[in-house]
């Protein structure tokens, strides 16, 4: 590949981030094992760990599962995991602060007919003042290590739930994640391209304005852009698709939809849940956060009216597969969703 840019011209290795829907060789998790994620007390604590073990579960029917666990929780994570299931769900002991896989595992790519990982920088989502990633900022290397993978460096700070392929060179990203002065400081859009390119083989970057407007509060991600948008096999684009004028979130809406409209791609809406409010603020629940794995769609439920006319998109969208939902407002609750606490290992084709 050759990447030519103002004043550049240079060879960059052949590298593809494979898509979503593409064959996976097995899906990584993290356990939930401390602070706000796991909660204060053992109820809250069966909550989570229930709401990751459902995930686990439902992912399992259709292709392995690893979940990453610290070594001191190995025994409570066997028995929440302990349900038969098609695929086995296996262990691998790492020291974690959180339970974002999404955000805290490699971004797998292909090279050369094998696989690499891209290990981004973790600083707890711009280096908020509640978080802690001493541990989590080497569960990539950690993973790519115990499965034999080449690690790719990067010096560009970023999250998996902030990047959203095609498997075709295009990725959807949002200005606030990138370029917030918290990850990068005095990175520029032409930075962040060349990065993504020489990583993940991108070709073409759309930058989106913004993420949901829960997702700026205090424990959010500043704009991942998992809830908002993602690429489906056919070339289309999935938008949440807030209708209620009084949500905050129905002006981002419209400006997301526009946004990839003027990049010449067609829209699906998604209809978001009518419950607006939970016991904080204005939910940012979304059924774009959704997992798509081997011959199935795990989905976001919220025991909303829209429930069903989501999966009933998804069906359509992913005529071959069986979708299945999945209660999501425990995992929202504490900051992200299925697609959040997921991360897919592509299978390489030889």
């Amino acid at each position: 590949m050759i990447c030519t840019l103002p004043g550049l011209l240079y060879a960059l290795p052949m590298r593809r981030m494979p898509a979503e829907w593409e064959p996976h060789e097995r899906t990584w998790m993290a356990w939930p094992s401390a602070g706000y994620t796991l909660g204060g007390t053992p109820a809250e604590a069966d909550v989570a760990r229930s709401a990751w073990a459902s995930v686990a579960l439902a992912t399992a029917r259709f292709e392995p599962v690893t979940m990453v666990v610290t070594p001191d929780a190995s025994a409570i994570a066997r028995r929440y995991l302990a349900d038969r299931t098609t695929h086995p769900i296996t262990l691998l002991e790492v020291e974690l602060d959180d339970a974002w896989m999404r955000d805290i595992g490699p971004t797998f790519a292909i090279g050369s007919d094998r696989l690499i990982g891209v290990d981004w920088v973790f600083n707890g989502w711009g280096a908020q003042s509640w978080a802690r990633w001493d541990h989590d900022a080497r569960v990539a290397s950690a993973i790519c290590e115990a499965e034999g993978v080449d690690i790719i460096p990067t010096s560009l700070v970023n999250e998996g739930g902030g990047i959203h392929v095609d498997g075709a060179g295009t990725v959807l990203v949002t200005e606030t994640v990138q370029l917030d002065p918290g990850r990068n400081p005095n990175w520029k859009r032409s930075q962040v391209e060349v990065e993504l390119t020489r990583t993940l083989g991108i070709e073409r970057v759309i930058w989106l304005p913004r993420g949901l407007t829960r997702d700026y509060d205090e424990f959010g991600t500043r704009g991942h852009v998992d809830i908002v948008a993602c690429f489906v096999p056919d070339g289309r684009v999935l938008v949440h698709d807030q209708r209620d004028p009084h949500h905050p979130d129905f002006a981002v809406s419209e400006e997301i939809r526009g946004t990839l409209h003027d990049a010449g791609l067609e829209t699906i809406d998604v209809p978001a849940p009518t419950t607006l409010r939970d016991g904080e603020d204005w939910v940012d629940y979304s059924y774009i956060n959704h997992y798509v794995v081997n011959g199935g769609v795990i989905a976001c439920s919220f025991d909303d009216p829209h429930d069903e006319i989501a999966a009933d998109i998804l069906r359509q969208v992913y005529p071959d597969r069986d979708i299945v939902l999945v209660d999501a407002r425990p995992l929202f609750a504490r900051g992200g969703g299925i697609h959040c606490i997921t991360q897919q290992q592509p299978a390489v084709q030889r």
